[in-house]
């Protein structure tokens, strides 16, 4: 059999709307055949994967595993809130995140953790291509962190919808547990000023001095205006300049905390579920009847 060439799988895809990585399986086990590789589809996957295929996913859960001096977060998405409390879901994001944990390659993609065994005959992706089939529901794997530890790991799960993995040198673990607190609750964006992306900073500056100018102050004083806004906008979304949410005068920083407890944050990760994705309008009825209707079809 000549190599299976990926305009094949795209048109198949196309075809199907089954994701890719079974259709090249399909071609693989049909020798070619575009006809025989589509019914090893409507077998394997019915027609509910493919037709779930294109929804959007933007509810789902997180979940954090630490094993010996590597951690991993992992967000995997569904479609609606109602499948993303179903246990059978919520067991796959599991054992991601713990097959995970034992394969720390830094380039590792997710289209490489699809094609990973998770059991002994089943690929990532053959578990994920079942469960829709399952549950009824577009489920996709939409990112994942390693941090290997140059101090100590903690974790903090709010739910199973906002996750963080932080390392920390020095301190106990209830600095570790507090600091983990505050990312999920402040949700910064890096650590400090030198992890903030440059575009964001340029368009807040381009803001504050549009701002400043319209109050018609002298160009020294808009000058300071602006250097003032963009001090507190980093403050604002950096770990370090943030006042930490224990702190008991209201005014103490993550930074200055930290320091009173002897410990320094190396990095951490924060993922919150559907971050930045869009989400379609449903309510809780409308969510139970059409994961039903879509369990019985």
């Amino acid at each position: 059999m000549s190599q299976i060439k990926a305009s094949e799988v795209k048109a198949l895809r196309d075809k199907t709307d089954a994701p890719m990585m079974e259709c090249k399986k399909a071609l693989i086990e049909a020798g070619g055949t575009f006809e025989k590789a589509e019914e090893i589809l409507r077998v394997k996957l019915g027609s509910k994967a493919g037709k779930t295929a294109a929804r959007i996913t933007a509810e789902g859960a997180v979940a954090v595993e630490i094993t010996d001096t590597v951690g991993t977060i992992i967000e995997v998405n569904c479609e609606t809130d109602f499948v993303a409390k179903n246990d059978d879901f919520l067991a796959f994001v599991t054992d991601l995140s713990k097959l995970l944990s034992n394969h720390s390659d830094p380039v590792l993609t997710v289209d490489g953790l699809k094609e990973m065994k998770i059991t002994n005959t089943d690929s990532v992706e053959d578990v994920r291509a079942r469960l829709i089939g399952k549950i009824g529901e577009n489920i996709s794997i939409r990112r994942f962190k390693h941090i290997s530890a140059k101090g100590t790991l903690h974790k903090y799960l709010h739910g199973t919808k906002i996750g963080v993995l932080l390392d920390l040198e020095g301190g106990t673990a209830d600095v570790g547990k507090d600091v983990a607190m505050h990312i999920a609750a402040m949700k910064p964006r890096a650590l400090d000023i030198s992890g903030i992306d440059q575009s964001l900073l340029e368009k807040e500056q381009r803001v504050a001095r549009e701002k400043a100018i319209k109050s018609g102050k002298p160009p020294e004083i808009i000058e300071k205006m602006v250097s003032g806004a963009i001090n507190k906008y980093v403050k604002e979304i950096s770990l370090l300049g943030q006042v930490f949410v224990k702190a008991e005068d209201g005014k103490q920083t993550v930074a200055e905390y930290l320091k009173s407890k002897g410990a320094k944050v190396k990095a951490f990760q924060l993922f919150v579920v559907g971050e930045g994705l869009e989400k379609k309008s449903e309510n809780f009825a409308e969510e139970v009847a059409a994961t039903q209707a879509a369990s019985k079809a």
